[in-house]
């Protein structure tokens, strides 16, 4: 175990409403990824799991603060803003760039935690999950409208399949496993 069950942070359902189930589950899918990189010093977090992979945890830290800029502030909130850890030249940057020094690792936690508290914010200002926003590039035709419920129900899936990979990364690192 990883947590004394007493001090696990992350809830076991019994959520009420639409909005609720779907904001809580992705919060708990979230304290999970933060649960499986506990403990861990730079080094630990930017170990790649097998060659020619670049996957690690710190990479996936920082892939997920992208994810989240990207559904939450470009798509859902309309905001032009530039990728974070990611650019033409480094499509990958973000699991090329998680290399072990303490700044990086201390600037994806921060960059991770600033998304998140956002797409919180945003979620719970939506006057209902039938917002809507548009997914693609901002501008560019054919760009698709899609509601923040499936945005939602998509970030839940998205961290509970990197949740699945943190689990591998972190059974190599130091033979934890589960939670």
């Amino acid at each position: 175990m990883f947590v004394h069950p007493d001090e696990d942070t992350r809830t076991d359902g019994g959520f009420q409403g639409e909005r609720a189930v779907l904001a809580g589950y992705l919060r708990d899918q979230r304290l999970t990824l933060e649960l499986k990189c506990t403990g861990l010093d730079a080094e630990a977090l930017a170990r790649r799991s097998v060659e020619p992979s670049n996957l690690s945890l710190l990479g996936l830290v920082r892939h997920l603060a992208g994810v989240e800029q990207y559904w939450f502030r470009q798509v859902m909130a309309g905001q032009d803003v530039r990728r974070h850890y990611r650019s033409e030249a480094e499509p990958a940057g973000e699991f090329t760039g998680a290399v072990a020094d303490p700044a990086v690792v201390a600037d994806a936690w921060a960059t991770w935690r600033a998304e998140v508290a956002f797409a919180e914010r945003l979620v719970a200002q939506a006057p209902s999950l039938d917002v809507t926003g548009v997914t693609g590039v901002t501008g560019v035709a054919g760009d698709e409208p899609m509601e923040l419920r499936e945005v939602l129900v998509h970030m839940i899936e998205e961290y509970a399949r990197h949740n699945g990979h943190a689990d591998f990364l972190r059974e190599r690192i130091d033979g934890r496993v589960g939670q």
